[in-house]
Order: structure tokens, then sequence, then C-alpha cells
């Protein structure tokens, strides 16, 4: 396994990591229902793996993949890294939401007991709350750092000036810097570069990727003019999830198929190994349902793809950027792109 930095901190992580959105009690209110020795065996192959990083949040399952996971790494707790997140509704209070300094308190306190841990190795704030000063956010953070109950923090889904909003701030007053943007990136999917990327190269702020394939539109199964799979994530996402034009996924699925042929890898092996290419890059959040799916996104690390190959996947997911990126691209003699 390869171990990366967290953005600018002193901290490590492997370049694969294990989300716990599958994980839950009972009826799945996400995206799956893994749980008890399951859920176990699971965490039994990430560590076989070298995966040690676990990523989760509070609205997952109602906060029971927490709890799964928390039971799931019990007596080993050294062993693993917890990531996990909070700011979403979590309750019916008014202040059962945002990033306010009762919410985060309280929200955090909940985590940990559901976590059966003492700590959090990393704490992402899910969204940007507008309507919290982000010196409360951040002051409070800075006293849950003192105070042991987390390590280092990051966000999530967070606009470029969210994120350098809250950066200048914690440089003005002493507080803890976001070392980590936990981000949507994936070969059908790469906004992230437009702003946000050259923002996590300027200031050191490393990138955890979540739905590394597009959700599930990347695992090799979404064909021209085949159903989706039975069990397809569109199924339950597509209406909130990123749209997609059905030609453009057609063409980078015709890529990712020669690549994969080339390289005897399989299409979601090869879209990973993309992603791990990319700069700010920490570390790609996998997901599985089952030992199968797990096993088989394992195997997109230990080996490389060619210059070439990169080359030719970059150019069939380029796309017309958005203003001013795509003006910005015609001075590169002094704003280079950061791929």
């Amino acid at each position: 396994m390869e171990y990366r930095q967290l953005g600018a901190s002193g901290f490590t992580v492997p370049v694969l990591s294990f989300g716990t959105g599958t994980f839950a009690r009972g009826t799945p209110a996400g995206f799956g229902a893994v749980e008890g020795a399951e859920a176990r065996r699971m965490v039994d192959l990430c560590l076989d793996a070298g995966v040690t990083l676990f990523d989760s949040a509070d609205i997952y399952s109602r906060g029971s993949s927490e709890e799964v996971l928390g039971e799931a790494i019990k007596g080993r707790r050294d062993k693993v890294i917890i990531s996990t997140k909070g700011t979403f509704r979590n309750g019916r209070d008014p202040n059962a939401v945002g990033s306010s300094r009762f919410h985060l308190l309280q929200t955090v306190d909940a985590a940990l007991e559901r976590l059966g841990t003492d700590y959090i190795d990393i704490y992402q704030l899910h969204g940007f709350d507008a309507k919290t000063p982000v010196e409360e956010t951040l002051s409070t953070l800075d006293d849950l750092v003192r105070a042991g109950k987390i390590r280092y923090v990051g966000v999530s889904n967070f606009s470029g000036w969210h994120l350098m909003k809250s950066l200048a701030a914690a440089r003005q007053h002493g507080y803890p810097r976001y070392v980590v943007n936990q981000t949507y990136y994936s070969l059908i999917g790469r906004d992230y570069e437009w702003e946000l990327m050259p923002l996590g190269l300027d200031q050191g702020v490393g990138a955890a990727i979540w739905s590394p394939l597009g959700w599930g539109r990347l695992t090799g199964k979404i064909r021209r003019g085949q159903p989706l799979p039975e069990q397809s994530r569109l199924h339950t996402t597509a209406a909130f999830g990123p749209p997609v034009d059905d030609e453009y996924l057609y063409r980078v699925v015709d890529a990712l198929d020669v690549v994969a042929e080339e390289t005897g890898k399989s299409v979601p092996q090869v879209a990973l190994n993309w992603l791990l290419q990319r700069p700010t890059v920490s570390t790609v959040i996998i997901g599985a349902r089952n030992e199968e799916q797990l096993q088989q996104n394992l195997g997109a690390i230990g080996w490389t793809l060619t210059t070439e190959q990169v080359a030719r996947l970059d150019a069939a997911s380029d796309r017309t950027l958005a203003y001013p990126y795509w003006h910005q691209r015609q001075f590169v003699e002094r704003n280079p792109a950061p791929v």
C-alpha cells in the first residue's frame, strides 16, 4: 500500500480508503445494509491490504453507519484511521443542522459515542454553512482539537471561495487549517480541476475523492443500448447525483475499455488508477456492498497507467469549461492548468 501526505499536514494516509456508506443496521437507509460479521470481514480485508482509513458521516443511515464501523473496529482502534463528517441536518431540533458551535459540539460527541472511540482522526464539515460565521466554526474546531476529540480537520463539498475564506480566517486567528477536501472527482466529473485543485496545490489541501466511479457509471456494466444493471446505484441516486450526458459517458467508457484491454485490468480499476495520477489526490475512497466488489477495487493499486494511457483518458473525458476557466486556459504562459 502506498501512503501519501494528507495535504500540507505531517499525517500520512493510504492512497485507498474505505467508505462505509454501505454500513447500516437493519433496513438500509443509504447505499447498503452491511453489518455485523460481514462488516468485520470487510474491515479485515481492508487491513490485510493496508487500507487503514475508514470514512463515515453522521447522516449515513441515520448514524448507524458509524455504529457498525465502531463495532467492526472494536479492539483494534490503534490499527485504523477514522474519518467522519457532520453539518447536515441530523435531527428535528432547529439547531440540529449546520456548523454552529452548538451543533458541532453536539455532533462530535454523538459521533464519538457511536464509533466507540475517544477521538476522531479526521473530522470534516460535510457542507458549507453560510449562516454561521467561519470564525465561530473554526474556533469550535480549535476547541475540539485542543480537547483531543479530533486531530485533523477538513471540509467536503465547499466552493473555492468557501474554502479560501476559511483558510484565511484560520491563518489570521491561529485556528487549525483545513488539510483535506473530501470532493467529488471522477473521469466523468472533472469539475474539481477547475478551481479546487489549483487551490489545493497553492494552499496545501489534499483531496479525498468520493464517488470515484461516477455514481456507479464507471463500473464497466453500463454500455450503449443496454439497460442499467439491477444492482446499479443509479436506481436510487440518479435523481440527486450529477447528471451525465449519455454520449459523453459512452465516449469515456470506450476509452476505458481500450486501456483496460492494454493493461489487463478492469474498467473500474483503470478509472481509479487514473485518479491516483492526479495532483493533490491524497486518497481515493472506495465503497463496496460485498467482498467481491472490495477485492475488485483493491486491484486499482500496485501498477501505474502510462503517460500515453492517461493522455487518452484525459482526451476522452475533456469538456468545455465554464467561464472564467475556459478563458483562463488561453493564458497558460502565466496561468498554467493544474493538469
